[in-house]
């Protein structure tokens, strides 16, 4: 059985908290975070952050 930290190093688990932090990052936006603080916050390239950004954006 599982432990915690094995759990958390399950490729699983970093693809949840991945699109979880990706997920969050409009929500941020909206409460007025700057991409460059949300990408400091999430231990982000802003590069990613943006791109997060543009995809809300297209849906």
């Amino acid at each position: 059985m599982f432990g915690l930290t094995e759990w958390q190093q399950t490729r699983f688990y970093q693809e949840v908290k991945e699109e979880t932090k990706l997920e969050t990052i409009p929500k941020l936006l909206n409460e007025g975070l700057t991409v460059e603080q949300i990408a400091r916050i999430f231990e982000l390239d802003i590069e990613v952050v943006k791109q997060a950004i543009k995809q809300q954006n297209n849906k």
